[in-house]
């Protein structure tokens, strides 16, 4: 049974830094593109970074870029997210994202989610 979940959320201040982590049960990371995606009040989920495959190709969300780093551990269980700088607009709940590359609409999850505040 796959499972993601995300744990690291917390408070801080504006400029502070967090890590983020998502352990996944089930899945083969070199068969599929781990996403951390965010939700603000009143805003639409939207993606922050991803890394897929074998190769561990990153891409970063314009807002991110320099700021923020994903990465994944080499026993292939758990990715990351490391948030340097995070100003007020990071605010929101960061959910982490499994889709697998060969079939990925069939092959969706998702994990609950973890609440970043930052506060000036």
């Amino acid at each position: 049974q796959v499972q993601l979940v995300e744990s690291g959320g917390g408070l801080v201040q504006s400029g502070g830094s967090l890590r983020l982590s998502c352990a996944t049960f089930g899945i083969d990371h070199t068969t599929y593109c781990l996403s951390w995606f965010r939700q603000a009040p009143g805003k639409e989920r939207e993606l922050v970074a991803s890394i897929c495959g074998v190769s561990g190709t990153t891409e970063y969300k314009d807002a991110a870029k320099g700021r923020f780093t994903i990465s994944r551990d080499n026993g292939k269980t758990t990715m990351f997210l490391q948030m340097n700088d995070l100003k007020d607009e990071d605010t929101a709940v960061y959910y982490c994202r499994a889709r697998g590359l060969w079939d990925p609409r069939r092959y969706d999850y998702w994990g609950q989610g973890t609440r970043v505040t930052v506060s000036s």
